[in-house]
């Protein structure tokens, strides 16, 4: 099964099983791992942001008019960011490194 690494705020590295045909958003949630999705996945939000590592980001789609007006909310946004609820996990992308941003910015609340 492929992994994901994902990179804490605290720089803790925690490689997971990550199922193929998920997002990112719910391999995080499976593996309680702090990503908020507080929209669950409907791109109405921008709380799952992630920060892609460069060596990565040409290996993703690329993001859609939707996730990159949803992006332009985010906190901490740099040139690799993405929503996690948008990067749907597939075997190419067997140890992708994903790093949490310090914070979120939730608008729904």
């Amino acid at each position: 099964m492929p992994q994901v690494i994902f990179v804490e705020t605290d720089g803790t590295e925690r490689a997971v099983n990550a199922p193929v045909g998920l997002s990112l958003l719910e391999i995080a949630h499976m593996h309680d791992i702090d990503i908020e999705g507080a929209c669950e996945g409907s791109l109405a939000c921008s709380t799952c942001h992630v920060i892609i590592d460069p060596a990565w980001i040409m290996r993703l789609e690329e993001p859609d008019e939707d996730e990159e007006d949803m992006l332009d909310l985010a906190f901490g946004l740099t040139r690799t960011s993405r929503l996690g609820c948008q990067i749907i996990m597939t075997e190419k992308l067997d140890g992708l490194n994903v790093r949490l941003p310090k914070g979120v910015n939730n608008m729904m609340l």
